[in-house]
């Protein structure tokens, strides 16, 4: 990577027992990812508050990755389908916002997923790549 080179800044809320696990297994399987990703780890996708997503875009945030369990496998029992119904609200946000919807985006990832985890923040990374960076980032913020 050239100084020049711009690296879009991704944050990831990943649930502690599937996604985190995931993300952990493509670092132990040594899935080449980003280094600008950034991980959030919360307990169940279910907490995760549409104020933390739009938080992570007024910080500077290029995208943000909202990952759990699959569905019907929640440690919680219905957390991700209480993620789902948020996601989909988050959804109307960021398009009510002017963001483009590449820039936010839903994956269900188990902790045995570390390449599924690895190659879905590889091309979120190349999508918003492609989009340059967020309307929303704060100036000074890179």
């Amino acid at each position: 990577m050239t100084d020049n080179e711009w690296e879009p800044k991704i944050v990831a809320f990943c649930c502690n027992w599937c996604s985190y696990g995931g993300a952990d297994t493509a670092g132990m399987g040594r899935f080449q990812q980003p280094s600008s990703l950034r991980i959030i780890r919360v307990m169940c996708s279910g907490r995760i508050d549409p104020m933390h997503v739009l938080n992570a875009f007024l910080e500077g945030a290029d995208a943000v990755l909202v990952t759990g369990c699959h569905i019907g496998d929640c440690h919680y029992v219905n957390g991700n389908y209480k993620a789902e119904v948020r996601y989909r609200f988050l959804e109307e946000m960021v398009r009510e916002l002017g963001l483009e919807p590449e820039r936010l985006q839903l994956n269900w990832i188990s902790a045995s997923e570390g390449e599924k985890f690895a190659n879905f923040v590889r091309d979120v990374t190349a999508q918003v790549k492609q989009l340059g960076p967020s309307p929303l980032k704060p100036e000074g913020v890179n």
